[in-house]
């Protein structure tokens, strides 16, 4: 990787600058490509982006930038968030407070603006290979705005279907978002911080997310894993009739891989949605929903019983294990429902006893 320092000022940078927002942005006289395939969606906050603007004011210095040459000019490898923030506010975007006043960058005099525009940013040229440009990507990405394990992914796997998956799956409004949306959210996060991408990605290959980048990385398209997506919220809708706000948690791919060929009442499984969550003992709503397919009570976190509870069985038992007859230390007991929780078994005082751990974890159906 051959890198060569420069000093370019502001206005040098923002001539022709032109936000498209989520579709792209350009700057350096159409020269600069500031959201390549692989970057990142503009993810600074309001205080973060007034922040740049402050220290430009101050003369104080920003971090350096990184730009890759490329034939058709040069492409962002690192400060894309800066370079749109100081876009956005030169643009009129946003304003700034000085005193009690709201001050545009119009609204500044002729000495402020011209202290901004000549400010000289610290810009390395970069050229190399592509794997060196992608490995330089993720070591100066350490630092800064952490990025996610998806936006690295999608620095190491850039080709024609990560552009068509992140059109559907990585805008702020896209298809992807409206679908889950659409009749209550069905998973949480944020598009633009790829983690409806690595959702949809996880749930296709049980949790693979690179693997299926790797294999797919040079697609023409992402129809595959966008018409799963599709299959997966359509199927979550027709067993679900009623949303609840723990759907938004629930790993729908993984249950759908598993149970989508077999047929289910909806109203039969609505019932049993809504006495499981007036369950007191069910501790893991969110987990009703795979125990709905799987029947496997480890999703549902029963209540435990409490300390008391077990010193009382333990004192009633006068320490003796009620399955093998033997007598432990309470410190070598576990708690355990009389009636199971399943049979319609309360964690209460009276259904609880006390088993030795060999005994309890051995019971059937533990």
């Amino acid at each position: 990787m051959e890198i060569e320092l420069n000093r370019i000022t502001v206005r040098e940078v923002i001539e022709g600058y032109k936000d498209n927002a989520e579709e792209g942005v350009v700057a350096y006289s159409g020269k600069l490509d500031v959201r390549p395939k692989y970057q990142r969606e503009f993810v600074y906050n309001d205080k973060q982006r007034k922040e740049v603007i402050k220290s430009i004011k101050k003369n104080f210095p920003l971090n350096v930038m990184y730009w890759l040459k490329n034939k058709d000019g040069f492409e962002m490898l690192d400060g894309q968030q800066r370079t749109i923030s100081i876009g956005q506010y030169v643009n009129g975007d946003f304003s700034l407070k000085d005193g009690n006043l709201d001050k545009y960058f119009h609204n500044l005099t002729d000495e402020e603006q011209n202290q901004i525009l000549n400010y000289e940013l610290m810009i390395y040229f970069c050229e190399g290979t592509d794997k060196e440009r992608l490995d330089w990507f993720k070591i100066i990405n350490i630092a800064g705005e952490k990025l996610t394990d998806q936006e690295l992914r999608n620095a190491v796997y850039t080709g024609p279907w990560l552009s068509d998956a992140k059109l559907k799956f990585s805008k702020s409004n896209c298809a992807a978002y409206l679908l889950a949306k659409d009749g209550g959210l069905l998973i949480k996060g944020k598009p633009i911080r790829q983690e409806y991408l690595e959702t949809a990605i996880s749930w296709i290959n049980n949790g693979n997310v690179a693997e299926y980048m790797a294999k797919h990385q040079n697609d023409k398209n992402s129809d595959e894993l966008w018409h799963y997506f599709q299959k997966v919220i359509a199927w979550v809708r027709e067993n679900f009739t009623i949303y609840r706000n723990e759907m938004s948690t629930v790993n729908w791919g993984n249950l759908y891989n598993q149970f989508n060929k077999e047929k289910y009442n909806s109203d039969k499984i609505e019932v049993k949605v809504a006495e499981l969550m007036q369950d007191e003992d069910v501790t893991k709503k969110a987990g009703i929903y795979p125990y709905i397919f799987t029947g496997e009570e480890k999703y549902l976190s029963i209540r435990a019983f409490s300390d008391n509870m077990k010193r009382e069985a333990y004192e009633k038992q006068k320490g003796v294990c009620v399955k093998c007859g033997e007598k432990f230390d309470i410190t070598e007991m576990e708690a355990d429902h009389i009636t199971p929780w399943h049979e319609g078994g309360k964690t209460i005082a009276e259904n609880c006893q006390m088993l030795c751990k060999k005994d309890n974890r051995t019971k059937a159906g533990k």
